[in-house]
């Protein structure tokens, strides 16, 4: 999930390098939605495994 969301980042700067603004907002948009739920499910994923070593 990490790697959709750098992929998108990249699509994005590409865009805004181009001038496509529009294309960039969207593509920066689900970047960072990718981002923010890989960073959650890694946190559960950590606590998890914590609980389970008990």
């Amino acid at each position: 999930m990490l790697h959709y969301a750098v992929v998108f980042l990249v699509i994005a700067l590409i865009a805004a390098l181009f001038g496509f603004g529009g294309i960039a907002a969207g593509a920066v948009g689900i970047a960072k939605i990718l981002f923010f739920v890989f960073v959650i499910m890694a946190v559960v994923t950590f606590v998890l495994s914590l609980l389970k070593r008990r």
